[in-house]
């Protein structure tokens, strides 16, 4: 049980449930390993998968009318990542899943999340738990966007969430916190 420790954790500090349902839970996850700059998901297909980040590193992105590359989201260990809007939809994703870093990632199913979320009424409750966190997380960010200047959007990040920082390369935190790579040079001169 040692792959599904960190998502048993995860799952227990989510909401209670029992050791009989939690097994069936668990149940449901395969391990896979993926290289850097494999690609989970392609703009335009169905997000069928949803991703425990075991170890490693995951973004979402698109690209915007003019070309450039925009990420939404990062998922470092002990973080869930999928395309949400395809995943709930089961239409084409408008976002890119890609490996930032070598990674072990616990997968499910689409089919099997919702069994789960028919058959265990406990994992219904972690699911809304989980859709309210994307919900306020998303709203800050594009709170954030129209708040505050760029120099303070970096220094948020860097409060909020340090390892974005510290681990990726500086195009993917400028592109997360929506400003040029020189802009973010110029801030982490200053700092």
């Amino acid at each position: 049980m040692t792959n599904y420790t960190a998502l048993t954790n995860y799952i227990k500090k989510n909401i209670t449930i029992d050791a009989k349902d939690l097994k069936v839970v668990l149940s449901y996850f395969k391990l896979i390993t993926k290289n850097k700059h494999d690609i989970l998901l392609s703009n335009g297909k169905n997000s069928q998968v949803s991703y425990f980040v075991k170890k490693g590193c995951l973004r979402l992105f698109y690209i915007d009318e003019e070309g450039k590359d925009i990420t939404r989201y990062i998922a470092f260990e002990n973080q869930f990542a999928t395309e949400l809007v395809s995943f709930i939809t089961d239409e084409p994703a408008q976002e890119t899943i890609q490996v930032i870093e070598n990674s072990e990632l616990l997968y499910i199913t689409h089919d099997d999340f919702r069994h789960l979320m028919k058959t265990i009424p406990k994992w219904k409750e972690f699911y809304t738990l989980y859709l309210e966190k994307a919900y306020v997380n998303n709203s800050k960010r594009l709170i954030s966007f129209t708040t505050l200047d760029a120099a303070e959007r970096y220094k948020q990040l860097f409060k909020i969430n340090p390892n974005i920082v510290k681990r990726l390369p500086n195009k993917i935190v400028a592109s997360y916190i929506n400003i040029s790579q020189e802009t973010l040079s110029r801030i982490k001169s200053k700092i």
